[in-house]
């Protein structure tokens, strides 16, 4: 089974290749950068949700919060699955063959079905679990203290970013990439410090 700073480091490494390969699709625009960065997408989910868990578990959090936790994050899989997976195999499919998608059926488009979805599980549902987390973490210990005041400000900046691209402009949302990448980074980096001193 894996140790406790194992799960925070694979998070950490799989928050840099997300990002490795945002930049190689932004680079090379080719169609395997695109399914390498959607793939990888699909995979931080579940890695994600159980570095998330494991952390709520370590931090001795209410089962309340624990299960928002794992509510919000399975949105968040489930969600980020449903909107790449038909993406890779439906609308590039498509695309491919010919056939005329409208750009509010193709991912990276906005206004678009696929990228809704996809705003809804990385900024409300990753949010809601930011929120969940950070919320209930005893303000006593000063290096839990500073894990609930990154995850406030992850879940916020989350939420920020997805009712910024709803209702005033699409840039808005380039916060909540913030706060599920170098965020989680940043919450890793703490809970590895607070297991080392424990």
């Amino acid at each position: 089974m894996f140790k406790t700073k194992q799960i925070y480091i694979l998070t950490i490494a799989d928050a840099v290749l997300y990002f490795f390969s945002v930049l190689l699709f932004l680079i090379t625009k080719t169609e395997l950068a695109l399914t390498i960065w959607e793939m990888l997408t699909i995979v931080s989910g579940p890695i994600l949700l159980f570095a998330m868990l494991h952390l709520s578990h370590e931090l001795n959090q209410s089962v309340i919060n624990r299960y928002g936790v794992l509510s919000f994050m399975t949105c968040v899989c489930l969600l980020t699955a449903v909107a790449h997976v038909v993406n890779i195999c439906v609308t590039r499919r498509l695309i491919a063959e010919g056939v005329d998608v409208p750009t509010y059926f193709q991912i990276g488009q906005w206004p678009s079905v696929e990228m809704a979805i996809d705003y809804i599980a990385w900024g409300f549902f990753m949010g809601l679990a930011y929120l969940c987390l950070g919320l209930s973490i005893v303000k006593k210990e000063r290096k839990k203290n500073r894990i609930r005041i990154a995850s406030i400000v992850c879940g916020c900046m989350c939420l920020a970013g997805f009712f910024g691209a709803l209702f005033i402009n699409e840039n808005l949302w380039y916060m909540a990439p913030m706060a599920y990448g170098p965020g989680i980074i940043v919450i890793c980096i703490l809970a590895i410090s607070v297991e080392t001193d424990s």
